[in-house]
């Protein structure tokens, strides 16, 4: 039996893609920062379980975890971004109510997002990471741990005395326009 080799992804692939996830990452930050402006700074610790992370710890966690993913990307490079110390420092520094929060994400998210967009395509191509993928394959791995920690801070707002935003579409607190 013989097994194929997977081709490399070529270079107008990722040049493709990255296009595609950037505007698609930049409608979510929006809503992101919204989910994070809406965590009550008064009740920012709740906690469904022990075992669970507070409101801020939560919001902290989404929002700086998604300008690591984009700094990774953009600079190569996983090891620094996510290196235990760095992080710690990082996350001591970021704003301490979720208003502010909310603007420091919006606001480092783009700029991480405008290294991406400069990117070339052999760039986005290089492999990178613990899972070996080119460094376009990682605007995914972003979007999903995004949406996902997203959807845990909105269960989280209505219990903790927070309004949840229109999302995907109307909620009780934001009912849609259509």
């Amino acid at each position: 039996m013989t097994t194929a080799t997977q081709a490399a992804p070529t270079t107008e692939f990722g040049a493709g893609l990255r296009d595609l996830l950037v505007h698609q990452l930049e409608q979510e930050m929006k809503t992101t920062k919204r989910v994070i402006a809406a965590v009550p700074d008064a009740k920012c610790d709740y906690r469904p379980d022990e075992h669970s992370r507070t409101a801020k710890e939560l919001a902290e966690h989404l929002a700086l975890t998604d300008i690591q993913f984009l700094d990774g990307i953009a600079g190569l490079d996983f090891g620094v971004v996510f290196d235990p110390e760095t992080s710690k420092k990082a996350a001591a520094s970021l704003p301490k109510n979720s208003a502010a929060l909310a603007e420091w994400y919006e606001k480092n998210f783009t700029a991480g997002l405008n290294k991406v967009r400069r990117m070339t395509p052999e760039q986005l191509n290089t492999v990178i990471g613990a899972f070996k993928l080119p460094a376009h394959g990682y605007l995914l791995s972003l979007n999903n741990h995004s949406v996902h920690h997203r959807g845990q801070l909105s269960s989280y707002l209505r219990a903790c005395g927070g309004k949840v935003p229109d999302i995907y579409g109307g909620s009780y607190d934001e009912p849609g326009q259509g």
